[in-house]
């Protein structure tokens, strides 16, 4: 780090400070993580702006907890504090007061040899994987918590909770007839398996697709039309964004949540707006400027996303290939503009030089959507 650099970070970087942490916790900001040594007390020199804070309780033997962490948007200077509870082996709730910031403020010259700097090198893949994360969108969806856990807590539910959800109560279960077939049997079985619900502070606040995927009183051929295209779908999620960006500001915070906060929730939010989005055909031309923003950042997220999470198309199992190449097509067939078509061969490219994968042949439909010929005798 040059010396202008460092002295400007020292100047207007953000300071958290977090307290009596034991050694050998994992502890991360952004993509890096680490394990605290003896004399840790925080991070110095963050960079202005949106950061995403988590940590990991490690036992004597090297079993990791289930990971927890936060998002804070540092202004310039800003000092947070956090304290290690060793009871619960989490951060604690309390909040310290200005009076108290202040003093540890004061206090920097003897604190600052125990600061790690921010790991600059991670800072310009961060800013261009979460540039359309605002404040308000993360308030929004992040659990009134304010905390994301890679593994939800749940609690039971009551039978009169139950009830006021619709549920099935221990009284109606006896009334059930003996299951007789396979289906049967599974539901039977879903009936009579405790119900569990998120903890209340750490549900998390997902945009919800609509339920029904066409319009009130739509004829069955209207109804056929929108199940083949769901801009309908895609006209009523962007009414519950204050900003058309929003959306891909929440793909963006789902893909953080699950790549760094390892939350399995929000990797289905993700997949589900992304099966949305490649599930339109209307909506391409539409919203042109949200496509193309979607384009520069699913091949942004595809260099960070775990192999694994790739499976080999071989297996016919692969979601990702399958919804791209069903992007793809909807592109080609939409119409849409030279520039956006442009963009969305180079990002065909550089799956195919990536992965192996072929997208030939958009333009025919594949055999299993193709229409069924029967021949009458």
């Amino acid at each position: 780090m040059d010396q202008e650099l460092a002295q400007n970070l020292l100047n207007e970087g953000g300071v958290l400070l977090f307290l009596d942490v034991p050694t050998e916790t994992e502890f991360g900001i952004d993509f890096k993580s680490w394990n605290t040594a003896e004399n840790f007390k925080g991070i110095k020199m963050i960079p202005p702006g949106m950061h995403y804070i988590f940590y990991s309780a490690v036992s004597s033997t090297g079993d990791k907890a289930p990971r927890s962490g936060f998002f804070h948007n540092f202004r310039a200077g800003e000092m947070i504090v956090r304290k290690w509870d060793g009871k619960e082996e989490n951060m604690s709730s309390c909040n310290f007061s200005e009076y108290e910031i202040a003093s540890f403020r004061r206090n920097m010259p003897a604190l600052d040899p125990f600061l790690g700097p921010y790991p600059l090198d991670i800072y310009k893949k961060w800013v261009t994987l979460t540039e359309n994360m605002t404040d308000q969108l993360i308030d929004r969806l992040i659990p009134s918590s304010g905390i994301v856990k890679s593994v939800l807590e749940l609690q039971h539910c009551t039978n009169a909770e139950r009830l006021r959800q619709g549920c099935v109560t221990i009284e109606n279960r006896k009334r059930k007839r003996i299951p007789s077939t396979l289906d049967d049997m599974d539901q039977m079985e879903c009936r009579l398996l405790p119900h569990m619900v998120a903890t209340k502070g750490f549900e998390w606040r997902f945009t919800q697709l609509p339920e029904r995927h066409y319009p009130e009183g739509s004829t069955p051929s209207e109804i056929t039309q929108h199940s083949l295209d769901a801009t309908y779908v895609f006209d009523t999620m962007m009414s519950n964004y204050k900003e058309a960006s929003e959306i891909i500001g929440e793909i963006e915070f789902c893909f953080i949540c699950f790549l760094i906060g390892h939350s399995l929730e929000a990797f289905e939010q993700w997949k589900k707006l992304l099966n949305l989005f490649c599930s339109c055909g209307r909506a391409i031309t539409k919203y042109r400027k949200i496509y193309n923003s979607l384009l520069t950042v699913l091949e942004l997220q595809v260099c960070e996303i775990p192999q694994e999470f790739l499976a080999d198309i071989v297996t016919n199992n692969n979601f990702f290939y399958a919804k791209m190449r069903d992007l793809f097509r909807n592109i080609v067939f939409a119409g849409v503009d030279s520039e956006l078509q442009c963009k969305a061969n180079r990002f065909k490219e550089f799956l195919t030089s990536k992965f192996g994968w072929k997208f030939l042949h958009l333009d025919l439909e594949d055999e299993d959507e193709a229409p069924v010929v029967v021949e009458m005798e």
